[in-house]
């Protein structure tokens, strides 16, 4: 999506303020592309009580009085203050009238969007239906506002960036610079020849980013130097751009400004440019934080000293747990810490090995990859190389790399995969062309091992590395795997091998393997089987998400599952996910070594209902499988040879 600069600063402006700034992307992205503008003077009414309301109101600038029907002034609210969403939730029509206190100009948020906004996103819903003017609800909005590693970093841009053409002057842009707060520029030029750099402006033209000038660049590379001050921004500039999503968080932020030694980057929305922010504005957020591993994580140069780590990770997600942190958001900032491990240890390999001979992707599959890992998980990871990539003159070194990052992640704490599933065993550190062909192999010939493979490979996301060559993946799952039914129905039948521990007389049916005696494994009877279910719906409807939540939003959108089953599931997910985290938690408090294995009887009666609601509604989903993805035939031969 091309957007013209005055969307792109009505979104920016949204992303701000609450719940706007916790907003996927996509959601964002659809907001601004429906929302209508109206403009009201002051003293002028904007809402009467009794008539319909068609849109939630959202205040860009001017000041608005909230009234009750007694005519007592309610609320009185400023830039950023939504209203309208009672009327919105109760029958379409305005319980507290609003007057514009000043000249006001508002964005009207359909009441069919904010509908799908409040189903979507539990946040924003739990926003609206408690009321924004509460103060216990701003009290845990800002206790959540300074989870590092859950915030996305969009919210530290506070305006667009400055932009200065390559061939422009470096006496021009240092005068523009002048009044520049953030005291950077972002240099771009026409067309370019590097695909991830480059983005198309709102009349289709292609720029590409080369990359930042701050003030102290001009001091260094042109004053110190003694060049022209005429010489043209494109030859001062280093490349490449180092740039983050807007949809990452500030600790992916503050990784890549750890990594290359940057004080100033870029944010990017699907490459164009949202803004620029500083590493103050990192530091200054921090500092309402009490998530500090990333610092201490980038600051160990040996893995001794990464896997020192440990007990305060665990300590930090026991945290989480016992202050009432929902799973979501305890797996995005486990499965961040898990990536800043990874990261940390191949920089350090590249540091011992040298530079890599050809680029590549260090790519994480499974739990990591889905923003979903728990206090006990292994590794699953591979490298995918470019298809410069010659095994003669290369591989040993990526086998270097891989062994060293395998091993460090081990004496971290995410063992070595069982099943070898990592970048040490040559078929797993291939180049991009050969993963394109596995992929399309075991979508279109399904086999029980190619079966297994896609479940653990198409949840995949990058690590470090080229994003590119993890990003060609994701799409090709995301365009092909849904185009076959033979695939998936063998993956739909590959998912009932796994069933919930939910007997005829719906009480709990136990383990008997000795050792967890009288137990049930949420794991394997639970969250594995229920994201193996929520992947499949997911690939039917072509969703890029890798998150099982952000999947289930996804799914809810389409028709392939009956009206409520979307909520029975993510309830279910949550449920599920919370008692395997509170599991570990309690097994780490009484210095026990966490595992997935929980005994009903000491779970209290409350919290055994939700478990066997939750059991049941992933049941119920499993036995709808088999109908909604039948195995197609062609005249006496099944398509699922071809």
């Amino acid at each position: 999506m091309n957007m013209d600069p005055e969307l792109l600063e009505i979104r920016r402006h949204l992303s701000q303020y609450p719940p706007f700034d916790a907003l996927s992307d996509a959601h964002l992205d659809a907001i601004v592309e429906q929302l209508e503008v109206a403009y009201h003077r002051a003293g002028s009414q904007i809402l009467a009580a009794g008539s319909p309301i068609t849109a939630l109101h959202y205040i860009r600038s001017g000041a608005v009085e909230i009234y009750r029907r007694s005519g007592d002034l309610y609320d009185r609210l400023g830039e950023g203050g939504t209203f309208g969403h009672y009327g919105l939730l109760r029958g379409r029509r305005i319980h507290y009238p609003a007057v514009a206190l000043e000249d006001t100009l508002l964005y009207l948020i359909p009441a069919e969007l904010f509908d799908q906004l409040c189903e979507e996103d539990n946040d924003f819903a739990d926003f609206m239906e408690l009321g924004r003017s509460r103060p216990e609800n701003v009290t845990a909005a800002g206790e959540r506002s300074g989870h590092l590693m859950t915030t996305r970093v969009r919210r530290l841009v506070t305006r667009p960036p400055l932009i200065a053409e390559a061939p422009e002057t470096a006496r021009s842009v240092a005068a523009r610079l002048a009044d520049e707060p953030l005291a950077a520029v972002l240099v771009v030029e026409a067309q370019g020849d590097d695909p991830r750099y480059t983005y198309a402006d709102s009349s289709g033209a292609l720029w590409q980013v080369r990359g930042i000038l701050t003030d102290a660049d001009f001091r260094h590379r042109i004053v110190a130097q003694g060049r022209s001050v005429d010489t043209p921004v494109g030859d001062i500039v280093s490349d490449p751009l180092i740039a983050v999503q807007s949809d990452e968080t500030v600790q992916e932020a503050l990784l890549a400004m750890l990594r290359h030694n940057v004080h100033h980057l870029a944010i990017v929305h699907r490459r164009r440019p949202m803004g620029l922010i500083r590493m103050e504005d990192v530091v200054r957020f921090e500092t309402q934080s009490s998530l500090y591993l990333i610092d201490s994580i980038f600051s160990q140069d040996t893995v001794a000293g990464l896997a020192s780590l440990l007990p305060e990770i665990r300590a930090s997600a026991v945290r989480m747990i016992r202050n009432g942190a929902d799973s979501r958001t305890i797996g995005t900032a486990l499965s961040a810490i898990g990536r800043s491990v990874a990261r940390r240890l191949l920089e350090i390999a590249e540091t011992e090995l040298g530079p890599p001979p050809v680029p590549y992707a260090f790519m994480a599959m499974g739990s990591m990859a889905r923003d979903e890992q728990t206090l006990v998980t292994d590794q699953d990871n591979a490298l995918v190389l470019d298809n410069a990539f010659d095994p003669v003159r290369h591989d040993a070194y990526f086998l270097a790399l891989a062994e060293r990052v395998s091993d460090g992640l081990d004496t971290c704490g995410y063992a070595h995969c069982k099943g070898g599933i990592m970048a040490t065993n040559a078929q797993w550190r291939q180049p991009l062309a050969v993963w394109e062909r596995y992929f399309r192999s075991w979508i279109e010939a399904p086999t029980p091992e190619r079966l297994l493979h896609s479940n653990i490979f198409f949840d995949l996301d990058n690590v470090h590395g080229e994003e590119r060559l993890v990003e060609t993946l994701q799409d090709l799952v995301a365009t092909e795997a849904g185009r076959s039914k033979a695939f998936l129905a063998a993956m739909a039948r590959n998912a009932l091998n796994r069933t919930p521990p939910i007997g005829f007389f719906r009480d709990f049916v136990m383990e008997k393997d000795g050792r967890h005696n009288n137990s049930i494994n949420v794991k394997r009877r639970g969250t594995a089987p229920l994201t193996d279910l929520i992947r499949i719906h997911a690939l039917a409807c072509g969703s890029r998400a890798q998150n099982s939540f952000e999947r289930l939003n996804d799914i809810a959108e389409t028709q392939l599952l009956g009206p409520g089953v979307p909520e029975k599931l993510r309830f279910a997910l949550e449920t599920l996910s919370l008692t395997r985290l509170e599991h570990q938690a309690l097994d780490i408090e009484q210095e026990r070594a966490p595992d997935n294995n929980i005994e009903p009887e000491n779970v209290p009666d409350k919290e055994r209902t939700e478990l066997k609601e939750a059991f049941r509604a992933l049941s119920h989903a499993q036995k709808f499988l088999r109908f909604r993805y039948p195995m197609p035939t062609v005249r006496g031969t099944r398509s699922g040879r071809e």
